[in-house]
């Protein structure tokens, strides 16, 4: 699934960061059930990222300040305004994610 950055406003330290999954994302790839999801960077470090109430809801983003400080370090955060980066969301097994970074050229 294609999954693009997201920034909530203050990017200190990468506290605002995640992963903007949307709706039909959401909807085909995810549990209700779910608490938490594992999220394998690039980098090959394994975040855990809470699921919130309210990404059952409208806020269909995953926040982490630990993606937040991969994205900084990777040069992919902060981006200009509009244009957050687009990433590969791979289901590798249950409430287990792979982030791929799109092929550049």
């Amino acid at each position: 699934m294609v999954v693009t950055g997201w920034s909530g406003g203050s990017a200190k330290a990468g506290a605002s960061y995640g992963l903007y999954i949307g709706r039909a994302n959401r909807d085909k790839h995810f549990m209700r059930t779910w608490q938490q999801v594992t999220i394998r960077l690039p980098d090959k470090t394994e975040v855990e990222v809470n699921i919130s109430l309210s990404f059952w809801r409208k806020c269909t983003e995953l926040r982490s300040a630990e993606i937040g400080q991969w994205m900084i370090k990777s040069r992919l955060a902060p981006w200009p305004k509009g244009n957050p980066p687009a990433f590969e969301l791979k289901p590798l097994g249950p409430a287990t994610f792979r982030l791929i970074l799109p092929k550049e050229g």
